[in-house]
């Protein structure tokens, strides 16, 4: 039964229910006048009540008040001597007129009231029964095509059309070729995130609705009446607020399975990546290590000096290759979170110290500023890890500084940090996009000469956290950029004097 619908009595034009009340009336009429001289005017009476109580049930609240004074009027006139005539004789028969007519009415009052509440909770039920139905499409539903399709549906079965307004990617509401009056009461739908009538001039107003899910709103939907009355629209309107708050969290849900399938695919491939990069990392070190030792047993031979220079440029790119392909094991450790931290109290300057030497011919085109703070304490680090950071950090210097430009290493405490910074006086890079770099194959310039595949400062920032520490860039353009590692003091062990010592 669609919503509103009658029973089938009641959708009778109104004349033609009146009709049918005289003629029941009339009936019952002349199949007790024959009798009336020996029928019991009591049984006539029940009679009469029971054709008004049976046009309540069918013909509804008017027909049956007129079936109860009709029923009184023609049980007086054919019935109740005198016959034929209204005039009473016995006063007694008024009672027997006045109780007759009040039972009738409140037969009928009681039989239209509990049918019309009974057609209320059907009503109720039939729409309760419809959201049902559209939550469990929409729940099905995979596409947002799929969506609308099954909206559309619902409001055709409620006699109206609507029409989906969806955001933008820049999280705009998207009008689309709507009208200028259309486009504002859009817009103030969205922005008051309340329901908007459209213009009752137009005869029965369209409603906007915004479609606000539990994280956000997702758009606003348009509702037009057709084959509907005004005043049955605005009785609708709790159930296009439903069918709107439906709307949006299907939305939201399509939304979120989209996110979600789209990190499990991000995901997937950092997955695979990592694994194509440790085993590639892994095959090219041992005959990189091969190549880089008989390079430099090559370099340190006596041959002409042409002979001798490549032999160090293979050594130096030999050396080069190495260290890219062990930043990239390096990473895919760190992803994998197989890398173990070998931890033990230092100091910076040993680390300084070593690092130095490993790049001392990346190194040789700059002169080089050491400054350390006397009162630097003992750190707990794994030297390797934290060693690997200090090279990434010189030899980017290097690498991106002019030749002959200085650079400077300085060691500090900073609330409760130890600092290593390393600073260069090359053109800087961008401050908007310093943090950029630290997105494993991001360069600092991104069609370069220069070798290198933008994983080192990745993998710095990732040993430093590792560490419990951070590391920090900071730039000037024009005026160089600041690579800062930071490690946490902790508390060093207690070294003790020869004084200190027990005799043996």
């Amino acid at each position: 039964m669609k919503p509103n619908q009658l029973p089938s009595g009641r959708r009778l034009p109104m004349g033609w229910r009146y009709g049918l009340v005289v003629i029941a009336c009339l009936l019952i009429t002349l199949l007790t006048a024959p009798f009336r001289d020996t029928l019991e005017l009591a049984n006539a009476v029940m009679l009469f009540l029971l054709v008004v109580f049976l046009v309540a049930l069918k013909l509804g609240r008017g027909p049956a008040v007129f079936a109860a004074f009709l029923g009184v009027a023609l049980f007086d006139f054919f019935l109740v001597p005198p016959h034929f005539t209204f005039a009473v004789s016995d006063g007694v028969y008024l009672i027997t007129f006045a109780v007759m007519l009040a039972v009738g009415l409140l037969t009928t009052g009681l039989t239209t009231s509990l049918q019309d509440e009974t057609e209320r909770v059907r009503q109720h039920e039939r729409e309760t029964r419809g959201h049902y139905e559209l939550a469990r499409t929409l729940t099905g539903a995979a596409t947002i095509a799929q969506v609308e399709e099954a909206v559309e549906s619902y409001a055709a079965h409620q006699q109206c059309r609507v029409r989906c307004f969806w955001l933008t990617p820049a999280r705009q509401l998207d009008t689309g070729d709507s009208e200028l009056l259309e486009s504002h009461l859009l817009q103030m739908a969205f922005n008051s995130q309340q329901p908007v009538r459209g213009d009752a001039d137009a005869g029965t107003p369209p409603l906007y609705l915004p479609l606000r899910a539990p994280m956000g709103m997702r758009g606003v939907l348009a509702i037009y009446p057709q084959a509907i009355s005004a005043q049955d629209f605005l009785a609708r309107e709790p159930l296009f607020i439903t069918l709107a708050s439906l709307l949006a969290i299907a939305v939201e849900r399509l939304h979120y399975v989209d996110v979600a399938r789209q990190t499990e695919i991000e995901i997937n491939a950092e997955k695979l990546r990592s694994s194509i990069l440790a085993a590639l990392s892994h095959d090219l070190r041992t005959p990189l290590t091969s190549l880089l030792g008989m390079a430099d047993e090559l370099a340190g031979r006596p041959l002409p000096e042409a002979e001798r220079e490549a032999a160090r440029l293979i050594r130096d790119q030999a050396g080069a290759v190495h260290r890219m392909m062990t930043n990239l094991l390096d990473m895919a450790r760190l992803q994998a979170g197989k890398m173990q931290l070998r931890l033990e109290w230092q100091l910076y300057e040993d680390v300084i110290s070593t690092s130095l030497q490993l790049l001392k011919p990346t190194l040789a085109a700059h002169p080089l500023t050491l400054e350390l703070a006397p009162d630097l304490p003992l750190l707990r680090f794994d030297a390797v890890l934290i060693e690997r950071v200090l090279c990434n950090l010189l030899e980017n210097a290097a690498k991106y500084a002019p030749a002959g430009s200085p650079i400077r290493i300085h060691a500090y405490l900073e609330d409760g940090f130890a600092c290593l910074a390393v600073s260069d006086a090359g053109p800087g890079i961008d401050p908007a996009h310093l943090e950029r770099l630290f997105a494993l194959f991001e360069r600092g310039e991104a069609e370069s000469s220069k070798p290198g595949v933008g994983l080192g400062l990745g993998i710095a920032k990732a040993i430093a956290e590792a560490h419990g520490g951070s590391l920090r860039l900071s730039a000037t353009p024009g005026a160089g950029t600041t690579a800062c590692l930071r490690l946490p003091l902790g508390t060093p062990p207690a070294l003790l004097t020869e004084d200190e010592h027990e005799p043996g």
